[in-house]
């Protein structure tokens, strides 16, 4: 197909490798032209600006920021969509967000889809990721086999509405940002009696709720070295304001988690691993 990815972070940066290596004619686009040379590099043609990424695209790949950028990219954008497109977003949004760039997409004449993928760079570059899908069933039909170019087949799922999964992925990343805070008041609990932080990575690795996590990102905190980042603070942080937005309870144990996030925020650490807080 005709694609054009816009959008070329850390994630989608790993993603458009998949979609140029499986023989679609793939149109780049990201604000700052250095980030897409690997894409080019390994086939895909640069614009020079969204708009010109977009035009005669069959399907649109969308891997930003956050909702803000996907409204001043894409719904502000005055982009010339094909007739029939589908636009696959792959930014993790809110529920709510999804409904308003599904009615505006409905407006354009483009069937939105989104697709979130719950992960990071380790599972994108190896196809493992999981990947979520919900949208118009025809718009469904024409995103799977693209976005099961980075996915872990057991772990593709497809819902009903964009909305759903978008909850889903937000969901996926509560329990991220949670458990690292769990790890995070481990440490500072086992410290209050002797145990350094080995000691409690060690006791969290026995078989306890907090093992993976614990597993994930313990290196990390060995070395106290957090600056390669998988995920980053500020990304989880936007993620974690969208769950807050959402949920229609409080969410303590996510609020202790996202006050931590935005912290290392302030001391300059945002661009830093997630891991961090600990």
């Amino acid at each position: 197909m005709r694609i054009a990815f816009v959008g070329l972070g850390r994630m989608g940066g790993e993603l458009v490798s998949h979609v140029i290596d499986a023989g679609h004619e793939v149109t780049v686009w990201n604000r700052n032209a250095d980030k897409a040379k690997p894409a080019v590099d390994r086939g895909a043609t640069l614009a020079g600006s969204a708009a010109e990424a977009v035009g005669g695209a069959e399907l649109v790949l969308t891997v930003l920021f956050g909702p803000e950028t996907v409204r001043e990219v894409v719904l502000h954008g005055d982009l010339p969509f094909a007739d029939g497109a589908v636009w696959v977003d792959v930014t993790t949004v809110s529920p709510a967000d999804t409904r308003e760039f599904a009615t505006w997409a409905r407006s354009a004449g483009v069937t939105y889809v989104h697709s979130p993928v719950v992960g990071s760079l380790g599972p994108a570059r190896e196809r493992a990721l999981g990947v979520l899908l919900g949208g118009p069933r025809h718009g469904v039909e024409r995103a799977k086999p693209v976005v099961s170019l980075w996915a872990d087949p057991e772990r593709l799922r497809v819902v009903d509405t964009p909305a759903k999964a978008a909850a889903g992925k937000l969901v996926a990343n509560l329990a991220l940002a949670t458990a690292m805070q769990g790890v995070a008041e481990a440490i500072r609990l086992g410290a209050g009696g002797g145990l350094s932080a080995e000691e409690v990575l060690e006791q969290l690795g026995d078989k306890t709720p907090l093992a993976t996590i614990a597993g994930l990102k313990g290196d990390l905190i060995r070395s106290g070295e957090y600056a390669e980042a998988q995920f980053s603070a500020n990304a989880l942080a936007k993620d974690a304001g969208l769950m807050v937005s959402t949920a229609t309870g409080p969410l303590p144990a996510l609020t202790a988690a996202y006050a931590a996030l935005e912290a290392a925020k302030a001391q300059g650490r945002g661009e830093h691993d997630f891991s961090v807080i600990a």
